[in-house]
């Protein structure tokens, strides 16, 4: 029995997506554990690509998935992500969805425009989705739960109180709803009657079958630096994106964990506001985006880009745990005649060594580099035969970078990927 957490080391976006589509082969179960339909996971295979914001990303494999009390669910897209993938692959998605899962309600949606709106410079760059909202019901103890989908007293019962107040903080921000709350309650019977038959008790669902010697694989949604309590706060995400998280976020003990992967980006992206050390300038900040699709999956938003930043990899290495890396996306940054990792920032004329929690403090860092040759610019087709053959073939400026991140970091490389495709992939040790 083997229990994995793959975990983003960085703002998100390090290709999450395709590495749990990778390793969920060896896996039973593929369970997600965190954040809602604004954390976007891309997996291409056999021509074709497949946006995931709820169901995890081993669904495309037919495993077994699992939908964990730690994330928040908007009941329409994940039944929309569950009739594309079924009507695409020919083939019935196999899913648990968490019955204390806490639910995305339409009044989320509609104050979280507002606060964006209303918190100007200090905005996290919420994608609009209600995420933050209903992360807010559900620490004040406001929430609606999927359970409550299926027990309609309940649900009369939690709406006869918290609709009024919703109602009047909406009319606070000069904003109305647009359903009454009868319309509301049958919306929400409505989406229990089509989720129904996929609700269960996740957590014991998946500790019995951990006693039965089943492989689970634990999916984070964003990355480390986007954590509520690790995180750039106020710039991140509102739920706990960490190895930790895991063990909340899907009612598991933490002795169950064997191993944490974290996916490093070969360079860093970010969609939103908050401070960014080795964000580029153009034309290269450009070069890096158009090549490597840097777009929101969710939002289409264009991603800043910058060099690797190990200071703020480190520490995801250290609050995670994590036992291994996957890089990705090493391909985008060939054709480079030189690539640049920050090993340090300058602030006030003191070196720093480790990531400041002050955003202040961070907004002034200028990063401290060092500098490492390019390695050239191949064709996606030639990307997949260099993978194929394994890495040997890699030139050796690449396995340069390689081996300095892993001796910079103290963390074997167990993946490196140099493409979108499954294919496109070398593991080490295999």
């Amino acid at each position: 029995m083997t229990v994995k957490v793959v975990v983003g080391t960085q703002f998100g976006d390090e290709g999450k997506g395709k590495i749990v589509d990778l390793l969920a082969s060896k896996f039973d179960i593929v369970a997600r554990f965190n954040g809602g339909a604004n954390a976007g996971h891309t997996v291409v295979t056999d021509g074709q690509r497949f946006a995931f914001r709820l169901l995890p990303s081993g669904a495309v494999r037919q495993k077994q998935a699992a939908i964990c009390n730690g994330v928040v669910v908007d009941a329409e897209q994940l039944l929309d992500e569950i009739a594309d993938i079924e009507e695409r692959t020919g083939r019935e998605v196999r899913l648990w969805l968490s019955d204390r899962a806490h639910v995305v309600m339409p009044y989320h949606k509609v104050l979280d425009g507002a606060e964006k709106t209303l918190v100007g410079k200090l905005s996290s760059g919420s994608t609009g989705r209600g995420i933050g909202p209903c992360y807010g019901d559900k620490v004040t103890r406001l929430g609606i739960r999927v359970c409550d989908l299926l027990d309609e007293e309940s649900l009369k019962a939690k709406l006869e109180v918290y609709y009024p107040l919703r109602e009047k903080l909406l009319e606070a921000y000069g904003l109305k709803l647009g359903l009454a709350k009868q319309e509301l309650v049958e919306w929400c019977l409505g989406k229990g009657a089509k989720l129904g038959r996929y609700v269960a008790d996740t957590s014991l669902l998946l500790n019995q079958a951990m006693d039965e010697g089943k492989n689970v694989l634990l999916e984070g949604a964003q990355g480390t630096h986007l954590d509520i309590d690790h995180g750039i706060y106020p710039y991140g995400t509102s739920s706990n994106t960490i190895a930790g998280g895991a063990c909340t976020g899907a009612g598991i003990s933490p002795t169950r964990i064997d191993q944490v992967v974290g996916i490093v980006k070969a360079y860093t992206s970010r969609v939103g506001e908050g401070p960014f050390p080795t964000e580029l300038g153009e034309p290269l900040a450009s070069r890096i985006r158009e090549k490597g699709g840097e777009y929101g999956t969710v939002t289409r938003r264009p991603r800043r880009c910058g060099w690797l930043d190990l200071v703020m990899v480190r520490y995801a290495v250290r609050v995670n745990g994590i036992s291994s890396l996957a890089i990705t996306k090493l391909d985008v940054l060939g054709g480079l005649r030189e690539v640049k990792v920050a090993v340090a920032y300058e602030h006030d004329g003191e070196e720093l060594r480790e990531f400041p929690a002050n955003m202040r403090v961070l907004s002034e860092c200028r990063p401290v580099y060092e500098t490492l040759p390019g390695w050239p610019d191949l064709s996606t087709a030639v990307w997949k035969e260099v993978a194929e053959r394994g890495y040997e073939e890699l030139s050796i400026p690449l396995r340069e970078y390689i081996g300095y991140v892993q001796r910079f970091l103290k963390t074997e490389v167990e993946i490196i990927s140099l493409g979108q495709d499954r294919d496109a992939t070398i593991e080490m040790g295999s």
